[in-house]
């Protein structure tokens, strides 16, 4: 998942990932709410990969951001549940 030899990953390629990525992170945040670093350090991948996954989550629903930005001016986010 890390680039190969530092070169950063053609970006639909992580697109791609994102469908397996999703449940990994949803699984994180039923443990409680994260921040981006934090779910990225979780999953051993680069934030901005983790950022790319997680706002696609957030555009259809999957996620949702509580709260203000944090000290380091990240929010954290949390699942959401479907009910009903």
């Amino acid at each position: 998942m890390p680039a190969v030899g530092g070169m950063p990953r053609d970006p639909r390629e992580v697109v791609r990932e994102e469908l397996l990525m999703r449940r990994r992170i949803l699984k994180l945040l039923k443990e409680g709410p994260l921040s981006v670093p934090e779910i990225a350090e979780r999953l051993g991948c680069p934030s901005h990969e983790v950022m790319i996954w997680v706002m696609g989550m957030r555009k259809y629903g999957q996620v949702t951001e509580i709260g203000e930005p944090n000290e380091e001016g990240f929010y954290l986010y949390q699942a959401v549940t479907e009910e009903g």
